[in-house]
């Protein structure tokens, strides 16, 4: 080989290792950058604390009773109620919107009750101002429309898609390689991929795919009105119909922070106005309750604070969809080793739309609780049947006063730092209060099975496959590659 042709390997191989230590460069410099970037001016929201007299405590169960299924749902049509009684505005901050399901089930038409009424409200008050805001997961990330956002569109209603690019990214891993090479493509076009919620749904676009890969998403579920802000875990999606939830209805001057909050959302889409804050009187009031308003990363902060101020002989109750954050488990098994008694209500992660799940992470994390507390926590699973228990709320029970924190935040990683947005009410109660009192019978209703078949045992879903999805979920972890 003369030295013509060897001069001309060697620089083409020094060429070709140039550009991938460059891309390789540009692209940690991308994971970097989208892990850890400015977040939004009003996301990761703490509102002032404000006191008020009363605070409406909601649940919804399914459960089998006597040989048949039963089913006690009350938050929805609570949330069809102040819709009907809004008088000058509403907000509405909803994750999943649509009414798609496998053919071989049925659900109520809760997605479609809740634009009827919507519809209703514009035809009987046209001047009233109705915003909704979502998450683009109901368009496929943008392989089909909405008929039921359409619709809304169609009477009026302003419908915000939430940026999700301006959130940071919780699998640096893949979004790196996503915000390099596909992004710029957009999302639209034929879809001929299966919907991953339900094969009745329109199929995705193959740059819709990979854009729900990135796994993010506007999770909350807020509904505000003039009179009242409902803040809940629970989604207007019938294919969740059945699930087990919770929500807080409050009123007063809180509703200007959660409106402020929800503004934040609205302008990461763009020149969106929220109705006016004026409208809600802005002067604290007095009363029992001590709320406070919390999205995202503040969420985090307030639950480790409450578990962590726990003394011997305090009380935590949690009942969770999902528990895998180590800011919130670490801290939690301290409080059992320090003599809280300390009891978990966990779904068992069976199941999602029709779908086998692996039990991940609540059962190997259900384990490495017990171990780590040796047996001082205890841990009981929801009985599920096709339905969740989608709650998200912990209650802390001390001598005198009880703190509550509920909403759409599940007690993960990409629920409790600022990637998901999320919305929690934070309640202080006097332990012999009406709310402090009906928390506490919601849970030693389903601890204790009263009146039906809420809970199992621990061991019903303990099995030699638990070492297995331990060693897949620390690597998942590790890997920061999960759907949870």
């Amino acid at each position: 080989m003369n030295k013509l042709k060897k001069s001309h390997i060697k620089r083409k191989k020094t060429i070709i290792w140039t550009v991938v230590s460059a891309l390789l460069l540009i692209y940690i410099g991308t994971m970097i950058y989208h892990t850890y970037k400015p977040i939004p001016k009003d996301i990761n929201y703490e509102s002032e604390v404000y006191r008020v007299d009363d605070i409406k405590f909601y649940y919804d169960l399914t459960y089998p009773k006597d040989g048949e299924v039963m089913h006690e749902h009350v938050i929805f049509d609570r949330i069809n109620e102040m819709i009907t009684d809004a008088d000058d505005y509403i907000v509405l901050d909803l994750f999943l919107f649509n009414g798609y399901y496998e053919p071989n089930t049925s659900f109520p038409p809760i997605s479609k009750n809740l634009a009827d009424t919507i519809i209703k409200k514009k035809k009987d008050n046209p001047d009233i101002e109705v915003v909704f805001i979502t998450d683009r997961v109901n368009t496929g990330y943008g392989s089909y429309p909405s008929k039921l956002l359409d619709e809304l569109k169609g009477h009026g209603v302003e419908v915000v898609y939430t940026n999700l690019n301006k959130l940071r990214d919780p699998t640096p891993l893949y979004s790196g390689f996503w915000r390099m090479f596909v992004q710029w493509f957009g999302t639209e076009g034929d879809g001929w991929i299966r919907n991953p919620f339900a094969s009745t749904a329109p199929d995705f676009t193959a740059r819709s795919y990979l854009k729900l890969l990135n796994v993010k998403a506007n999770h909350r579920k807020v509904v505000v009105t003039d009179n009242s802000a409902l803040i809940t875990s629970g989604n207007p999606h019938d294919a969740s119909a059945y699930h087990g939830n919770i929500a807080f209805e409050v009123k007063g001057p809180i509703i200007k922070e959660i409106l402020k909050s929800e503004q934040a959302v609205a302008n990461m889409a763009g020149d969106v106005k929220l109705p006016d804050f004026k409208k809600t009187n802005s002067s604290k009031s007095t009363g029992p309750y001590e709320i406070q308003f919390l999205t995202e990363g503040k969420i985090q902060e307030h639950v480790v604070a409450a578990i962590e101020q726990t003394e011997q002989g305090d009380e935590i109750w949690l009942g969770m969809f999902y528990i895998a954050d180590r800011s919130v488990i670490t801290p939690l098994i301290d409080a059992a080793n320090r003599g809280v008694d300390v009891k978990l209500v966990l779904d068992p992660n069976e199941n999602a739309f029709g779908n086998q799940k692996t039990g991940l992470p609540n059962r190997p994390v259900a384990m490495e609780m017990i171990e780590d507390s040796k047996g001082k926590i205890e841990i009981r699973w929801y009985n599920t049947t096709q339905e969740q228990y989608h709650t998200k709320m912990m209650f802390v029970k001390g001598k005198d006063n009880a703190t509550i924190i509920g909403g759409s935040a599940n007690f993960t990683k990409r629920n409790l730092e600022p990637f998901n947005l999320e919305a929690d009410l934070r309640m202080k109660a006097p332990t012999d209060s009406k709310l402090a009192i009906e928390v506490d019978q919601y849970f030693d209703r389903i601890w204790n099975n009263k009146d039906g078949k809420y809970t199992v045992d621990y061991e019903k879903h303990e099995s030699k496959l638990t070492y297995l999805q331990r060693g897949v979920y620390a690597i998942q972890k590790f890997l920061r590659l999960t759907t949870y």
